[in-house]
């Protein structure tokens, strides 16, 4: 007879083999790509098959967390299949410890364990996704925008003065640099000849840029006093960064911290820089607006 804390972590168990049974089911009705489909239905089964094992100790129905499954069907019609799944597996890690734990009592868990190492291996084969091919695209288009539009903001600020028209010299030189970074990745994309189409290429990073440039630029229309518009501009470049580089280093297995804090640095030194050299001019032109 096991004693009751033991009963409530397999309930917990039971709970989160079903949930995530429901998960794999519903991502692999959503996905085309058979062998992606097959990967998921297998991967469902098994959750299903863990649930009915606990439930041998228990000998209780438990219901799905329905909050759960929305979550990360949602994140993965967002983001990508590829990201909501790494971001719940992410999340098993403390999973498995505790089977290993709950293995002393039930010593067949030890077998779930292993299933559960085979899915992140399985689950390695669905990375063929469309926007994680062009992620490379997404990561220029962005990186380039922020550096460059977040200095050209900060130093337009001090030499010029004046939001609307900040706004405006932003916008214009945003949207041409934007034009300009999708037509060399498409160039770029088309020499090295990669099995990426050089159109969607571009698309892709001339969109990630203009999203940059809007999120940049909404400040100057919202607010009259230069600096305040900056400081919200400024916080929401590291908004930007931070969301990106979790994408990334989720869909990615790539290391957060360092990355986020690569990124935010260089956004923030340019910035800088150009906000000193935009006092400069305005001092030797003697530039008034």
């Amino acid at each position: 007879m096991m004693d009751r804390g033991v009963i409530k972590k397999i309930l917990e168990f039971q709970k989160s083999e079903i949930t995530e049974h429901y998960i794999y089911d519903r991502l692999a009705d959503s996905v085309k790509n058979p062998k992606n489909k097959a990967v998921l239905k297998k991967i469902s089964a098994d959750e299903k098959r863990h649930y009915h094992f606990w439930k041998q100790y228990t000998k209780r129905d438990v219901e799905p967390d329905r909050f759960k499954v929305s979550k990360y069907i949602f994140l993965s019609k967002i983001f990508g299949i590829t990201f909501g799944i790494k971001l719940m597996e992410n999340g098993e890690e403390g999973a498995q410890e505790a089977y290993t734990k709950i293995s002393k009592f039930v010593p067949a868990a030890k077998n779930i364990i292993k299933d559960e190492d085979e899915h992140e291996r399985k689950l390695i084969s669905l990375l063929d996704e469309e926007r994680l091919k062009y992620v490379g695209s997404m990561v220029l288009g962005l990186n380039d925008a922020l550096v460059e539009l977040t200095g050209a903001l900060a130093g337009f600020t001090l030499a010029l003065k004046n939001t609307p028209l900040i706004a405006m010299v932003g916008a214009v030189t945003g949207i041409a640099a934007a034009l300009s970074m999708a037509a060399s990745e498409y160039l770029s994309t088309k020499t090295e000849e990669q099995s990426k189409s050089p159109l969607k290429a571009a698309i892709y990073t001339g969109t990630a840029y203009i999203f940059a440039v809007v999120l940049l630029i909404i400040p100057y229309l919202i607010f009259s006093n230069v600096y305040a518009a900056l400081s919200v501009a400024v916080i929401n470049a590291i908004i930007i960064i931070f969301l990106f580089t979790f994408y990334i280093s989720v869909a990615k297995d790539i290391p957060f911290k360092k990355r986020f804090l690569e990124m935010a640095g260089i956004s923030l030194g340019v910035a800088a820089v150009s906000f000193c050299i935009g006092f400069v001019i305005r001092i030797l032109f003697g530039v008034e607006v």
